[in-house]
């Protein structure tokens, strides 16, 4: 079975760090993170497509950096200066051209002091 397994959330206060991880069970052109909060809807975080096709949100760029590891099938997402705005569930997606294709459970970032 196909699958992506998120790793790395937590609370983190405003600021800090986290790196999130997602494992996939095969190789996918596509990967990155969506995320969602409270009462909004899911949104686009970060996505690599190959080796050097990147997107950001525009709230997150010059904070979080996505990379990949293509011999070990996973995806990481460096969230540096954290803000409270980022609390989120984030899901790891991935697809053969562009996420959304297959998702993960999603896992808890939460930043709060």
């Amino acid at each position: 079975q196909v699958q992506l397994v998120e790793s790395g959330g937590g609370l983190v206060q405003p600021g800090g760090s986290l790196r999130l991880s997602c494992a996939a069970s095969t190789s996918f052109n596509a990967m990155g993170w969506h995320r969602q909060a409270p009462g909004k809807q899911r949104e686009l975080v970060a996505s690599i497509r190959g080796g050097d096709s990147i997107v950001y949100a525009d709230s997150v760029k010059g904070r979080f950096t996505i990379s990949r590891d293509n011999a070990r099938n996973t995806v990481y997402l460096q969230m540096n200066s954290l803000k409270v705005e980022d609390t989120a569930v984030y899901y790891c997606s991935a697809g053969p051209y562009y996420t959304g294709s297959l998702w993960g459970k999603g896992i808890l970032v939460t930043v709060s002091a």
